[in-house]
Formats: structure tokens, C-alpha cells, sequence
């Protein structure tokens, strides 16, 4: 019986210490994984505190900005501007360099596209480099000024004239410009919209033009600050639905993050118990056979 014992024990111990040796190595990668997951919980969770503490400000901004715009643009409708036949038209993608913010970029570099489609000879100014990347792919030919540093903070109206200021620098002409941005709808919602400004030609050939007596350098000037009004408005309300929607993306993320932790303690404590009963077996098993 003795000798049978001591060649039976040799057969069995590698192959239970195998076993326990990978259970560790498992161990090992999920208590890894679970610690980095984690740290991206961390992470979202200040992310989202932080656009929170923005987005009030956010919309406290676009508010004014948004009755500023439409007051600026309802000169148009009161004159009944519209677009020349076959006049240039300009048409800016107005978004942002940061990501992780759901589809923001995504929804303005489709709305240009579209608006391209709709005018193959449009050339584009780009105000962000997230848009930039997705429309380069699409209509590179078509772009002729591209904006960085764009959404660190809440815009400001300094910023939007200092667009027009390169633009008109540039010796980009245009009859109408068509602004690309995203509108803010609500805390969970936006849609892509345009805002159109025309030049001071076209304002000129309005039906109801007679009506205002604007000499032709106020005029200049006047539209010039309707364009810097309109990419304000335009780059405020974007800005607003951006915060909202960096939010809401953080707090989707800390959630998955949440549940991804729980299944990996649950797979690390099973995992574990597996150890220890492996172990009190080994135990068990070499009392017994003394």
C-alpha cells in the first residue's frame, strides 16, 4: 500500500499545480483589467462633472447669442433677400477640435456634404479639426480655409470676427454663405441646421432694399458684422449642444464602465473560490493519502 501510494501522488500533483498556475495567470489579467476599467470609470466620471459645470454657462451663452443672430438676420427677411442665380456660394462647417462627444462632428460633416452635393462648385471653410478630418476624405477639392484651436471655451464673438477677418483677408467672395452647425434643441437632443447670410450685393438686389437708406460703406461694414454674427451664433449654439451631448456620452460611458466592473468582480471572485477549492483539494487529498 505504501508503494502504491507514493506512485500515485506524482501522477496527480503536476497536473493540479498546471491547473493552478493558469488560474493564477487568469487571476492576474482580470485583476489588470478590472484596475483599468476602473481607471477609465475615474476618468468619464470627472469628465462628465466637468461638462456638466459647462453646459449652464453653455446655454446661458447661446441664449444671447441666438436673439443677437436672429435679430441680425431678420434684416434679410424684412428686405426679402434672396440667393443670386448662379451666384458663389460659400459654406462653413462650423464644429470643434475635441472629440468624445457622440456624433456632434459627425452630424455637421454630413449636413456639408449634402450641401455640397447640392452645389459641386461651393467652397468651404472648416472651423474645427474633427470636421476637417471627416470632410478631407469626402471633398477635399471643395475646401479652402480650414480653423483650429476651436472649443477649448465658450466662443467669443472676438473669435468669429477675427474668421471674417481671414476670410475677407483671403479674398474669398461670396453672394451667399451658408453656415453648417449644430442647433441645440434640448439637454439630450440637436439636429444639424444653416444659417444663411448674403453679401452686400445681394442685399442690394433685395426686392424691399429701398426701404432702408444705408450708404454703400456702412453697408460694407453691416454685412461684414451680420457674417461675424452668424458664425457666432453659429459656433455658441454648437458649442451649447456640444457640453450637452460630451455629457451625456460620459455618463454612458461611467455607466458601461459601472457594469463592465461588477461582471469582472463577479469572474474574479468565481475565479478565486475556484483557487482556493483547488487548493483545500490538494490539501485534502495528500492528508488522506498519508
Amino acid at each position: 500500500m505504501f508503494t502504491t501510494r507514493l506512485a500515485v501522488r506524482p501522477a496527480v500533483a503536476p497536473l493540479s499545480n498546471g491547473i493552478q498556475a493558469r488560474n493564477m495567470a487568469t487571476l492576474r489579467e482580470i485583476q489588470q483589467r478590472l484596475r483599468s476599467v476602473q481607471n477609465i470609470e475615474k476618468i468619464t466620471k470627472s469628465m462628465k462633472m466637468i461638462a456638466s459645470t459647462k453646459v449652464a454657462k453653455a446655454q446661458r451663452n447661446m441664449d444671447t447669442a441666438r436673439a443677437f443672430g436672429v435679430a441680425s438676420n431678420s434684416l434679410f427677411q424684412s428686405a426679402e433677400t434672396k440667393a443670386t442665380d448662379g451666384g458663389v456660394e460659400l459654406i462653413v462647417a462650423s464644429s470643434s477640435d475635441r472629440g468624445l462627444c457622440g456624433g456632434i462632428h459627425s452630424s455637421v460633416s454630413k449636413a456639408t456634404r449634402r450641401a455640397v452635393e447640392a452645389n459641386p462648385e461651393g467652397r468651404v471653410v472648416v472651423l474645427g479639426d474633427k470636421p476637417k478630418a471627416q470632410l478631407s476624405r469626402a471633398v477635399r477639392s471643395n475646401i479652402t480655409l480650414s480653423f483650429n484651436q476651436i472649443g477649448k471655451a465658450v466662443p467669443t464673438f472676438t473669435e468669429a470676427s477675427s474668421i471674417v477677418d481671414v476670410i475677407k483677408a483671403d479674398g474669398i467672395e461670396f453672394d451667399s454663405a451658408k453656415i453648417v452647425y449644430n442647433k441645440f434643441l434640448s439637454a439630450i437632443s440637436y439636429e444639424a441646421d444653416s444659417i444663411t447670410v448674403y453679401s452686400d450685393n445681394a442685399f442690394k438686389a433685395s426686392p424691399n432694399f429701398a426701404v432702408y437708406e444705408i450708404e454703400d460703406d456702412v453697408l460694407a461694414n453691416l454685412q461684414e458684422f451680420n457674417f461675424a454674427n452668424s458664425i457666432y451664433w453659429a459656433m455658441v449654439e454648437g458649442h451649447a449642444a456640444e457640453m450637452s451631448a460630451k455629457r451625456a456620452a460620459m455618463e454612458n460611458a461611467t455607466k458601461n464602465a459601472g457594469e463592465m466592473i461588477t461582471k469582472l468582480t463577479m469572474t474574479y471572485n468565481r475565479g478565486r473560490q475556484a483557487v482556493i477549492t483547488n487548493e483545500l483539494i490538494d490539501i485534502i487529498t495528500g492528508a488522506s493519502a498519508l
